[in-house]
């Protein structure tokens, strides 16, 4: 079975190197050998992480794909164009697609799965989210038969290294994002990992799934990881919190819709996320009969994520030898994806106030006024220094948000100094 490569970067070239490296492997558990019949890259004379025979390589990639003699195509090269014409053609001649690529996925995954439909071909997808960890197939079809209620998870490597260097070290976010580029875990341009974009893109295919109904990135609502502060985390330490970006799929409590989003969140250090370090990924996912079921492990890197696509590789092949195809896009739910506003959730809250009598007194009455009760309230500090520090029980995000503009208004309150969402304990 003949194979296409499109690209040879950090991950295209660890797939070339796993080919060669189990070919015998992979030929007994497809049930017939895999070949490379070529591999698609930009700049031929570049200088590549591993050795390609020059023969293979080429710049023509939709010649590539649409060979006859190619039975499955990978694609790891990203981005919205020129990945989705070339998986779309060879999609259109019945070919196999094994893809990495979550942007495009997000963005516009019902052309794929369209032209998947329409020309009989598999298109697998594991290595989109998560890298190596096993996450995708697992919704898709080990719990299939299951009502799976909420995925909550650390899907981007990035921003955990950072939040978590800030909370052991006490660092900066400017200091423990220098850190992560130093150790090559953040871009040169960090934006699509701390402002949230990656995240979101991963949330939109994991809700998706979950949910059997069609998510795009732009639906999900996204707040990265730059306003957080050293303060913000020791503040969450002293009250056995630690601060995480989480992406965040959950049914509304009737079932009628579902919430997507992707925000920085308070978690206690009990919850079993608190405890993924480093660059670590890890997703919680809470299913009516299989109950919660957490996946670990590494989530990006070339050789994880080769991991995956092989494993899909396999898969593919093994389908088309058989005659058979694999699993198609569930979306039968159609359920629509409601607002920000409408998400229920729970908030933390730092004022800086003036220290007078009845302070705590009209603050709790504006938070009445919303709807939104108390759950605990301390003062931390006196004077200039004083402080309200309060945690709230569960309210609509809407009614959180106006109760904040109100106590900005209020004469006493200096500062709303900080707010975060609770995740994790309710």
């Amino acid at each position: 079975m003949k194979v296409a490569l499109l690209g040879c970067g950090v991950v295209g070239s660890q797939v070339v190197k796993l080919l060669h490296e189990q070919a015998d492997d992979l030929a007994a558990r497809i049930g017939a050998p895999l070949e490379l019949a070529g591999v698609a890259v930009r700049r031929l004379g570049r200088k590549r992480d591993i050795d390609v025979d020059p023969a293979l390589l080429t710049t023509d990639a939709e010649a590539l794909v649409t060979r006859d003699d190619v039975d499955l195509v990978v694609e790891v090269i990203g981005g919205i164009e020129p990945a989705r014409s070339l998986i779309v053609a060879a999609l259109s001649r019945g070919k196999a697609v094994v893809t990495a690529n979550k942007a495009l996925l997000a963005e516009d995954g019902a052309t794929l799965h369209e032209a998947a439909r329409a020309g009989g071909g598999d298109l697998y997808f594991e290595a989109s989210v998560a890298g190596a960890i096993p996450l995708l197939r697992p919704l898709r079809e080990s719990l299939a038969g299951d009502h799976v209620r909420r995925v909550l998870g650390i899907v981007n490597g990035t921003t955990n290294y950072i939040l978590d260097q800030m909370d052991t070290s006490g660092a900066s976010f400017t200091d423990a994002l220098e850190e992560a580029q130093a150790l090559g875990y953040a871009e040169a341009d960090p934006t699509a990992d701390v402002e949230g974009f990656d995240a979101a893109a991963k949330a939109a295919i994991l809700a998706g799934l979950a949910f059997h109904s069609r998510v795009t990135a732009e639906q999900v609502h996204r707040e990265g990881i730059t306003e957080i502060t050293a303060t913000d985390v020791a503040s969450a330490k002293a009250m056995g919190y630690v601060i995480k970006l989480l992406a965040i799929c959950a049914r509304s409590d009737d079932g009628s819709s579902v919430g997507v989003r992707v925000h920085p969140a308070m978690i206690p250090r009990t919850h079993p996320l608190a405890g993924v370090r480093e660059a670590y990924n890890a997703v919680f996912v809470e299913a009516e009969s299989a109950g919660q079921l957490m996946f670990y492990g590494k989530g990006a890197g070339g050789a994880p994520t080769a991991s995956a696509v092989l494993g899909d590789l396999v898969a593919v092949a093994r389908n088309r030898l058989a005659g058979a195809r694999g699993p198609r896009e569930s979306t039968y739910a159609s359920l629509p994806v409601h607002p920000m506003g409408e998400t229920v959730t729970r908030c933390h809250v730092a004022l800086d106030v003036a220290d007078r009598p009845g302070v705590l007194a009209r603050v709790a009455e504006e938070f009445a006024q919303h709807d939104v009760s108390i759950q605990t309230v301390r003062q931390e500090g006196h004077g200039d220094d004083a402080q309200l520090v309060i945690v709230t029980h569960r309210a609509t995000d809407a009614a959180l948000t106006a109760t904040m503009e109100s106590l900005r208004k209020l004469e006493f309150v200096r500062a709303v100094a900080g707010v975060m969402r609770v995740e994790g304990d309710e």
